[in-house]
């Protein structure tokens, strides 16, 4: 097949997305698929370009991947390098390349890539790509939309409000919550933002950080507890993973950087939790509509009470990422699960 790995982008998780295209574009060219890794934003070459049998040479026009530092990129230094500088998230050649491929595999991660608009587009253009749809997409990446959902088809989640910035209750005790909680924003990912709160101090701090990155929050009752995610493939949920942080809680850092958390898959619990959690992922994606691949987040409190905090619709890829981890416990390799992920999204075109 001639496919598009989509990455980059305009997100705060732009590096973690390089690193997840880079790794499905070699996992799919081992599998003998003509592959191009394309920066959504970025695009291919800024002047007008002969496209014709550019899959042939497809590793030469893919995109160059740096890594992951311990922070997150500077996006405006990203929209100023741009030669063009239209406001168009999709960057030269970028519609062009997608509409010649089978499929596009989105490998984007966070804003203007898990949040649906990118898929509405394709939708528009009749571009097939991974993934769940634009209108789940959407309803997943808003965390404060998800919860509602969760607790209308009875899945256990922190209880927890959202706050837009104009009409924020900077006040804690105006919450209604009680300390320690959870401060988010609303439609972020990878942990960046991500505060934990124990007094009216770091409260205000928590806000002012959250709302770098978005005019709306998230705010938590924090549970204590063990960390685990389950992936779902095709609404069947795959072995769950426990995720411990060296040092701290799961926070971007702890995501990206190698030997930052002990990972353990299957988790050591009884089976009888494991099963209920991997039932609540189940619920999760039916509830969300999350018809081909998805992970959910859990906590597990020291009453053995689970909790899920949110679905994310394009898990990361990275040689240190979960979902894969998952996969190879199931009995999946990388190369089989990227294939997978294409043929259970060809389904709904089908």
């Amino acid at each position: 097949m001639n496919i598009v790995v989509l990455a980059g982008g305009l997100s705060a998780e732009r590096d973690v997305s390089f690193v997840t295209g880079e790794n499905v574009a070699d996992a799919l060219r081992s599998k003998g698929h003509k592959v191009i890794l394309l920066d959504v934003f970025m695009g291919y070459s800024d002047k007008p370009e002969d496209l014709t049998g550019i899959f042939e040479r497809s590793v030469q026009v893919s995109a160059a991947v740096t890594g992951i530092t311990g922070e997150a990129p500077d996006l405006e230094a990203v929209r100023k390098s741009r030669k063009d500088q239209s406001k168009s998230l999709f960057g030269p050649n970028v519609i062009e390349l997608c509409r010649m491929a089978d499929i596009v595999f989105m490998a984007l991660h966070g804003e203007n890539g898990e949040d649906g608009r990118i898929q509405a587009a394709f939708d528009l253009y009749g571009i097939q790509y991974t993934g769940t749809g634009y209108l789940s997409s959407a309803i997943a990446m808003d965390k404060g939309l998800s919860k509602r959902l969760f607790f209308a088809n009875h899945i256990p989640t922190p209880k927890g409000i959202s706050m837009d910035k104009e009409t924020c209750r900077w006040e804690f005790a105006e919450t209604g919550l009680t300390l320690p909680c959870v401060v988010k924003p609303c439609c972020g990912g990878s942990s960046i933002g991500v505060s934990i709160v124990r007094d009216e101090k770091e409260y205000r701090q928590a806000l002012k950080e959250a709302f770098r990155w978005e005019e709306k929050v998230i705010l938590e009752s924090y549970v204590k507890g063990r960390e685990f995610s389950v992936g779902v493939m095709d609404f069947r949920a795959l072995p769950v993973i426990e995720i411990a942080p060296l040092k701290g809680f799961y926070d971007y850092k702890n995501k990206y950087a190698a030997g930052s958390a002990v990972e353990t898959c299957p988790a050591n619990l009884p089976s009888s939790i494991a099963e209920k959690m991997q039932h609540y992922a189940e619920e999760v994606a039916k509830a969300l509509g999350l018809d081909t691949y998805a992970r959910m987040d859990f906590l597990l409190d020291e009453q053995e009470n689970i909790y899920c905090l949110e679905a994310n619709t394009l898990p990361g890829m990275t040689p240190v990422s979960l979902l894969p981890q998952e996969a190879k416990a199931a009995g999946m390799d990388f190369p089989e699960l990227c294939e997978e992920i294409i043929r259970i999204s060809l389904k709904k075109y089908a």
